[in-house]
């Protein structure tokens, strides 16, 4: 027996809604922006094993010389990712949202059994309940990193007005590092999560889209409807009074 149950609020689904492409948008204004000191780089020396970008990234994507342009879309976005994130903190503290959301002790224990489970290697079913302890700490980790973006971001932005804080991250430059790694963050985070969102199936994208889902209900275990006490059977004595 299939039942219509409802799964996300129309304020969670606009919050989610705006953020992904207004991310989206400030990560790729942020590429035009790197483009013009694209200093990172892993490995040692003068040794190295991967660069961000190779000049063919940028050429396949005509992002050099595009330094203004995405300056100037990454800051009237900052304060739309800014207002959405504050807006959608606000809401699940007064809501009682975050009780779903908050990683609590049991939470990573049941990440790496949510882990396994998803790389096979464990059977058995899953805690059955909205968030299970792997995406409490995934999206908590995400407010988190937004935080973070925009402290890392005010203190590269402007060094000088906010020189307490650039000073607290650790000076221009790791404030630099921090906030391109953020952004990596996003960017693995993005590629996770839209892996699960296909594997969860067309029911789980439109809970996220509608805000139901159809799950499955086992009648035997709902309880009977309230109703008129049976009638007493047909030898069954009757009343002398």
């Amino acid at each position: 027996m299939k039942q219509l149950i409802e799964k996300h609020s129309l304020a969670i689904r606009w919050f989610h809604w705006v953020n992904f492409p207004v991310l989206s948008l400030m990560i790729w204004s942020g590429l035009w922006i790197y483009w013009a000191n694209d200093v990172y780089r892993l490995g040692w020396g003068d040794t190295t094993l991967f660069k961000f970008f190779p000049q063919s990234f940028y050429e396949a994507f005509n992002v050099p010389f595009q330094l203004a342009k995405g300056m100037a879309w990454h800051f009237v976005l900052m304060w739309v990712f800014f207002l959405n994130g504050v807006l959608y903190v606000g809401y699940t503290i007064f809501s009682g949202e975050w009780r779903y959301l908050l990683p609590n002790r049991h939470s990573f224990k049941e990440a790496i059994q949510v882990t396994l489970h998803d790389l096979g290697l464990r059977k058995g079913p899953l805690p059955v309940r909205k968030f299970n302890g792997a995406q409490q700490i995934a999206y908590t980790s995400v407010v988190l990193m937004g935080v973070g973006s925009v402290l890392t971001g005010l203190a590269i932005y402007k060094p000088t007005q906010f020189a307490w804080l650039t000073g607290l991250l650790g000076g221009y430059e790791f404030a630099r590092i921090l906030h391109f790694a953020l952004t990596i963050g996003y960017v693995l985070f993005f590629i996770v999560h839209i892996a699960q969102v296909v594997r969860a199936g067309w029911n789980n994208f439109r809970a996220m889209v509608a805000g139901f889902e159809i799950v499955e209900v086992n009648p035997a275990s709902q309880p009977l409807p309230a109703g008129p006490p049976p009638l007493p059977a047909a030898d069954a004595p009757l009343s002398s009074n």
